[in-house]
Formats: structure tokens, sequence, C-alpha cells
């Protein structure tokens, strides 16, 4: 359970490293450039990686639904979705809003058994945490009221 958990916090730095790279990489190049780049350089790197690590074995592939093949595709719409979504919205804010849509649809498709997953229930713990999250998702981007005193006025800023 230790390694899961330290994967994940691996993989979740990594995320917010990359995300950060691609949006400096989109100001200099076009969205549709920047993810065939990020894309491309991942392909050749995963490609390399699993010839080194797995030798022949890394092309011996098992059957799989036909609709698995084409998940490569969706990184398309996750690089390009990302990228604008921190440039438009800020790499705290939008990488905030990620996280929460990643966490409600694993839940929703862990608790209707999609894509293969075993069936997990909802749970009234589940839905705290949720209602938590996105709680925290407005807490994080609501802007604090400020009160300044000057000379016996007090004005609220908003």
């Amino acid at each position: 359970m230790i390694t899961g958990i330290l994967m994940a916090l691996m993989a979740g730095t990594l995320v917010s490293i990359q995300t950060l790279f691609n949006n400096k990489v989109n100001t200099v190049i076009h969205s549709h450039s920047t993810t065939a780049l990020v894309l491309g350089m991942g392909f050749i790197a995963s490609l390399c990686m699993g010839f080194l690590f797995d030798g022949a074995d890394f092309l011996s592939w098992q059957a799989m639904p036909v609709w698995f093949w084409f998940s490569g595709l969706l990184g398309i719409g996750v690089v390009t979705c990302v990228v604008k979504g921190v440039r438009l919205l800020g790499p705290s804010y939008a990488t905030t809003i990620v996280m929460a849509s990643q966490l409600l649809c694993a839940l929703w498709w862990d608790s209707a058994g999609w894509f293969g997953l075993e069936q997990v229930p909802f749970t009234v713990q589940k839905a705290i945490g949720i209602s938590a999250l996105i709680a925290g998702l407005l807490l994080f981007k609501s802007k604090p009221k400020v009160k300044i005193k000057r000379a016996g006025l007090q004005q609220e800023l908003s």
C-alpha cells in the first residue's frame, strides 16, 4: 500500500510539473503543436523504456476490448484541455478543477462498475468526501473580504 501511495504522490507531482512545462511550451507554439510534441516525446520515451526494461515481452499484448486501443487518443484531449485551462485560469485553479473532476469521474465509474471495474458501493462517507472536495474548491477560488479601517470609517472590499 505504501508503494501505491508513493507512486500516486509521484504521479501528482509529475502531472503538476508537466502541466507547467506544457503551458510554457504553449506560449511559443500552437496548442495542437504542444500536444503533438508532448505525446510524441512520450511515445518515443515509452517505446525505448519498454524495450529496455521488458525486452521482447514489450510487444506481447493480450486481448482486450477494442475501445481500450484508442485510450491514447484521450491524451490529446487531456493535454489540450489542461494547457488551455491553465492559460485561462492559472495553474493552481485549473489543477484543482482537474483533480476534482478526476475524483468525481473515478467515483462515478467505480460506483457504476464501468469500464470493467469492480463495482464499489457509493457510501455516505464518499458523498461527504466529494462534498468536502467541492467546498474546498469553492473556498480555494473565493476571494477573501478585506476590511480597511480609516479614521473611524470601516469599509469592506471583495
